[in-house]
């Protein structure tokens, strides 16, 4: 299972090779930290974190001891632990390939307070003989045996900011240096918000900057014999000052 997380752009439209005009979500995607590894008898758990925190709780801080600051963190579960996965090792979009599959959750955009119609797709009342100002009504609400309103009914209520998760969106494209993935169809979610883009694959590292060479420890007989310096040429004397007392 392969997984980042990222924050959605803005949706566009694409050409596809046969002329057709695709809909594509765009999405700002890692790199990604690891944050913690925690291995089980079941398999293990990996901890990524994304994006910057100006003002991390001394908790946060503590528990990202050596790694930058970051506002979110998510935790997923993978039945195999690549040994490249380690401690602060980063993950970018370059382990999605276009025509991959992936699972998108995010958290929908808030509608407030909703009537049935609209939260449930209730198809509403008649709008004529003797119906005045029912047409959006729920109707009835309980039956006559126990005299309550079931639990589950649906009715009018809060409607969205609720965790959703779509399947099976298609990545059109992704470019590791810029960090932005394309996905085909809608993403859950308003502009600016958190998503995490999963995946079936394995867990791909960003290659870590090559280290300089380490210096090799030199014996003192190794050494080359230093040369002799050569006595500072005279220059004109300098008249002494008397001193006063």
């Amino acid at each position: 299972m392969k997984f980042v997380l990222g924050t959605k752009l803005s949706m566009t439209q694409v050409f596809a090779n046969d002329g057709r005009v695709v809909p594509v979500t765009r999405v700002q995607a890692g790199p990604c930290v690891v944050t913690q590894v925690v291995k089980e008898k079941t398999g293990a758990a990996v901890e990524v974190g994304f994006g910057e925190e100006k003002h991390a709780s001394k908790p946060r801080a503590g528990h990202l001891k050596g790694l930058p600051a970051m506002h979110a963190l998510r935790r997923f579960r993978v039945e195999e632990l690549p040994e490249t996965i380690t401690r602060g090792a980063l993950l970018s979009v370059a382990m999605f390939k276009p025509g991959d599959r992936v699972q998108v959750t995010g958290t929908s955009k808030g509608k407030g307070f909703q009537g049935v119609v609209k939260r449930h797709h209730f198809h509403g009342g008649p709008a004529s003989h003797g119906h005045k100002d029912n047409a959006r009504m729920p109707g009835s609400i309980g039956a006559t045996g126990p005299q309550r309103v079931i639990k589950g009914m649906r009715m009018a209520g809060r409607m969205g900011g609720e965790q959703v998760s779509v399947q099976n969106l298609e990545v059109i494209s992704s470019d590791p240096a810029t960090n932005e993935i394309v996905l085909k169809g809608a993403v859950p979610g308003a502009t600016g918000s958190l998503v995490v883009i999963a995946g079936k694959g394995v867990l791909e590292v960003i290659e870590p900057v090559a280290a300089e060479a380490p210096v090799e420890a030199v014996t003192a007989s190794e050494m080359p014999a230093a040369e002799p310096a050569s006595p500072p040429e005279a220059g004109p004397p300098v008249a002494e000052e008397p001193v006063t007392t």
